[in-house]
């Protein structure tokens, strides 16, 4: 097997992975940590506030209870001795106190411990003792001494009665010891909660730094210097080495990104290439171009003078010849001469709509403000002998002024009127010129009641020496609608048939309002 062959080394799965999965990934382990930690600490903190408030509100105030409660009985106990020895009544008021305190003591006393079972367990032989020192001696000795018994005065009875309240002295031990050894405990976890819990919070501080050093870290080697590697790239591209290869280390996303960037580059190259081919490719034509109309404006200057001087000889010597020699002349000797005069005068006609056609866009060298109302009136005055020959009536409504070149505008309306009129067999034509404005255009139209164009002819009547009719029945070149589209379009508008009209004829054309692009 060849070294081609071979798998290459296998990266890190981590690093196969795209850009937000590794975030994600990190920050959910960084997450899980923190939250797990933090809920450690809260945990701790809890059970130390347990522990402190089981100490101070439970232990420490059930000692203080027991100590009063043993005081009340310790009262009972003195009230009773003093009694049964004096007899004297006074002696009982420690008693009566002490039963009193003893019995509100005592209910604070196992409200307290009942939340301490090892301490609740010895409340009860607690009060059983006392129960019993009550029913044994104290109570008796009362009622016997108040009797004027005394009995209960002898040692016998009082060594009796103080080893009843012993047992009760005792059960007191008991439940006090028991009080302690709660509130070491208590104190033991209230000191291992505060341990854990500075324990946790000094882990959460590592946590925290740890995971910021992480952050950081992913972040300036995920995304910080392979965007700043993908830069440079990108600028030594944007500064013209357009054949640096752009490419970036990192995840996945970010090379993919830089695969697109250099793709995109490739195109641009191929592109600019392209454009450099075709601006090549565009500046022969535009030498051949130019060219071609340095040979077309001598091409115009020959058929304005050196064509058009024979014309005129062949035009003066035909009538000279008809003149002088037309009585020798046959008729149809003098119908050829006809023919020769006609076909030269209107190869003239046809080199002066040539030479017009030419020079549309050429003899221009800026744009000015043109009243068309003006342009109008100049039409009509050149037009006159024709309009008055065939009776005709031409009215206009709401020209504006546009931007354009005068004497082409004349001529534009010249040939649209002379057309209108021209082709009109009605005893009366009618010729009507309006103008509306729609958006950033002027919209014109031309109407007429002639003849009519037949819908079609309605791309054909705009083409160089395209005629509809015979030159027997309507004279001219058949270069005068072909040149108002050339000087419309030169304008920067349009110009066509409209197709919908009849009877008669409609011709419109728009033209960009001032100031329009």
């Amino acid at each position: 097997m060849s070294d081609a062959n071979l798998p290459g080394p296998r990266r890190p799965r981590l690093t196969r992975q795209p850009l937000a999965l590794r975030l994600v990934l990190s920050f959910s382990v960084l997450g899980i940590l923190a939250s797990v930690t933090l809920a450690t600490a809260a945990w701790a903190y809890v059970r130390q506030v347990d522990a402190r408030n089981h100490l101070v509100d439970v232990v420490d105030q059930a000692r203080l209870d027991a100590q009063l409660l043993l005081s009340d009985y310790v009262d009972e106990e003195t009230g009773v001795r003093g009694y049964v020895l004096s007899h004297q009544e006074s002696f009982l008021q420690p008693y009566t106190s002490g039963v009193a305190s003893a019995q509100q003591d005592l209910r604070q006393l196992g409200a307290l411990v009942a939340r301490d079972r090892p301490s609740a367990r010895l409340l009860a032989p607690v009060e059983k003792a006392v129960a019993l020192w009550r029913s044994q001696f104290a109570l008796p000795a009362i009622a016997a001494t108040s009797r004027g018994d005394t009995a209960y005065a002898s040692p016998v009875a009082l060594d009796l009665g103080k080893a009843d309240f012993d047992r009760l002295r005792a059960g007191f031990a008991a439940l006090n010891g028991a009080l302690r050894s709660s509130a070491a405990s208590s104190m033991s976890t209230l000191d291992e909660s505060q341990t854990a819990f500075l324990s946790l919070g000094l882990t959460v501080v590592a946590v925290l730094v740890i995971a910021s050093a992480g952050a950081t870290w992913a972040l300036r080697s995920w995304v910080t210097e392979p965007l700043a590697d993908l830069r440079a790239h990108v600028r030594e591209v944007a500064g013209g080495e357009l054949d640096h290869p752009v490419s970036a280390s990192g995840p996945p996303d970010l090379a993919e990104l830089a695969a697109d960037i250099d793709s995109m580059r490739r195109r641009i190259v191929s592109e600019v290439r392209s454009l450099a081919e075709a601006s090549e490719a565009l500046r022969a034509a535009n030498e051949d171009l130019s060219r071609s109309n340095l040979e077309l404006e001598q091409f115009a200057y020959v058929a304005s003078h050196d064509l058009q001087e024979p014309l005129r000889k062949v035009v003066s010597f035909c009538e000279l010849l008809s003149r002088r020699y037309g009585s020798e002349l046959d008729d149809r000797a003098r119908e050829y001469i006809a023919f020769a005069v006609d076909g030269a005068t209107r190869m003239q006609a046809l080199i002066n709509d040539l030479l017009a056609f030419s020079r549309v866009g050429r003899s221009t060298s800026k744009f000015e403000i043109v009243p068309l109302d003006e342009v109008y009136r100049d039409a009509l005055a050149n037009l006159a002998t024709v309009i008055a020959d065939a009776g005709a009536r031409v009215t206009s409504v709401g020209l504006p002024s546009v931007q354009g070149d005068r004497s082409l505008l004349t001529a534009l309306f010249q040939n649209l009127i002379g057309n209108a009129v021209k082709f009109n067999e009605n005893p009366r034509p009618l010729v009507e010129i309006n103008a509306r404005h729609e958006g950033d255009m002027w919209q014109f139209a031309i109407t007429d009641n002639g003849i009519g164009i037949e819908p079609r002819f309605g791309e054909r009547i705009f083409v160089i020496f395209q005629r509809l009719h015979g030159r027997d029945v309507h004279g001219g070149t058949g270069i005068g609608l072909a040149l108002c589209k050339k000087i419309v379009e030169f304008h920067g508008g349009e110009i066509w048939l409209d197709t919908g009209y009849s009877p008669g004829a409609r011709i419109c054309w728009a033209l960009p309002t001032i100031g329009a692009e």
